[in-house]
């Protein structure tokens, strides 16, 4: 099994890195405290096609494989989480579920205007009474001649204060149904911002459809298919959360050691503390067991396969090692490690994050004990 990257693989991961290192983390303080994303940043992504970072060329897209997509989420999230999850929302779940289920028109109308940045998108399944338990869904999409009235309230809608198009999940006479929904369309409106711990530019907001139409042709797969659209993009996401995860564990080791290097106790620095040492250690190879996790599960998305099992291992297994890594970095800088002035505060706030967004890790331990009982027909059920 051959795990080294080839040459091209490893010239994008340099390119996303000298990105990540010039562009975002010299603001990605600010962009925390002030709890927004600058334009100027995000034109600056979309002149570097991340934007449209797995689309075909066709569509001005990036065209990265699963492997280049998850370094550039990995690379991202090293420097700012918030930036990472506004990128893998636009990519993983509105515009793959469109060059999957979208009709030629569909994607001749949205793809290129996403890759090109003039368009964000937006994922907006969960509700107030259905978070993990997404087909309890109440909102509701009535035909109504040649439109689509949607009525709802939809909360935790990542990306939905900058989202020029919406993916809306609503239960329709087949079952659940996706639609796309632009950001300007009658009746859609963005309300209220959730205040949070981490992840603080990441922008989640509710928002409300009351009597909002659409075109019938907005609708996105074939009715009734709904579910298995949104069930591939939580895959998808779940992977590009993974990386997220890697990234902002993987940068706190290098804060860390950077300053268990220069800092002085004891008339030595206290890298040279077996304590120290042992946290670094303990950190380094949970790093290294979740890349290869990360990486893989990058691969199986371009295998064609139903890769959503492999997803939910290594979103799991992210969200607990860049929670206890950030936690353990966080140790090795002591009081400085508590300050906001210091990096790590904000990494710790946002890696925690990872075990509730994309689906808290409990539902993906259904989908993998799931599998785990398949064999002796046990049902699993959350």
């Amino acid at each position: 099994m051959d795990f080294a990257l080839n040459e091209e693989q490893r010239m994008f991961r340099s390119m996303f890195r000298d990105f990540a290192a010039k562009e975002i983390a010299p603001h990605a303080e600010d962009i925390d405290q002030e709890e927004t994303l600058p334009p100027a940043i995000l034109q600056k992504a979309v002149e570097q096609g991340f934007l449209g970072a797995t689309l075909p060329e066709a569509y001005f897209g990036a065209e990265l494989d699963g492997v280049g997509y998850a370094m550039l989420v990995e690379e991202l999230a090293a420097s700012c989480v918030s930036f990472a999850v506004m990128l893998a929302t636009h990519v993983s779940e509105v515009a793959m579920s469109i060059l999957g289920y979208g009709t030629d028109a569909q994607k001749e109308e949205w793809l290129t205007s996403m890759a090109a940045g003039e368009v964000v998108g937006a994922f907006a399944l969960t509700e107030p009474d259905a978070g993990s338990d997404a087909l309890a869904l109440q909102t509701r999409a009535a035909a109504d001649g040649d439109e689509v009235v949607l009525d709802g309230v939809k909360t935790w809608v990542a990306n939905a204060s900058i989202a020029g198009l919406f993916l809306v999940f609503a239960q329709g006479p087949d079952g659940m149904d996706a639609f796309l929904v632009p950001g300007d369309a009658p009746g859609l409106t963005v309300g209220y911002r959730e205040p949070t711990l981490g992840l603080r530019s990441a922008n989640f907001h509710t928002v409300y459809l009351e009597d909002c139409r659409v075109p019938a042709a907005n609708q996105l797969g074939r009715p009734g298919g709904g579910w298995e659209i949104a069930r591939q993009a939580q895959s998808r996401m779940a992977a590009a959360l993974a990386a997220a995860g890697l990234g902002v564990a993987a940068d706190s080791v290098q804060v860390a050691a950077r300053f268990a290097s220069e800092r002085v106790q004891f008339g030595v620095p206290i890298a040279q503390k077996q304590a120290i040492q042992g946290y670094i250690a303990d950190a380094m190879i949970e790093v290294e067991a979740l890349r290869y996790l990360v990486y893989r599960a990058g691969w199986l998305t371009d295998q064609g396969g139903d890769f959503a099992v492999d997803a939910s291992m290594a979103k799991s297994f992210s969200a607990r090692v860049a929670s206890r890594v950030t936690n353990s970095m966080l140790q090795v800088l002591g009081g400085y490690g508590y300050m906001e002035d210091y990096p790590m505060a904000r990494k710790y706030r946002d890696a925690r994050a990872l075990g509730i967004i994309g689906g808290p890790t409990e539902v993906h331990k259904v989908h993998i004990a799931r599998q785990a009982f398949a064999e002796w027909d046990v049902e699993i059920v959350p």
